[in-house]
């Protein structure tokens, strides 16, 4: 099945763009302080999710690892 169809895969999918979106701004932050606006402006907002929300989105991080490993 496609990540669009599935829950889980869908929730793993955005987990991982926040998670690569606030680390590629931590390594080069003009990559995508340039573009905050338009269709390339959601890597931004990833970007800030994933810098404001840090322990959050890493709790969710472990709890799918957790799911993924052992749920399935």
């Amino acid at each position: 099945q496609s990540a669009i169809f599935n829950f889980q895969s869908l929730l793993t999918v955005i987990l991982l763009l926040i998670c690569t979106c606030a680390y590629i701004r931590a390594l080069a932050p003009n990559l995508l302080d340039k573009n905050k606006t338009g269709v390339l402006g959601i890597f931004w907002k990833c970007a800030r999710i994933g810098e404001r929300k840090s322990p959050y989105v890493a709790c969710c991080c472990v709890i799918m690892a957790i799911s993924i490993l052992f749920g399935q």
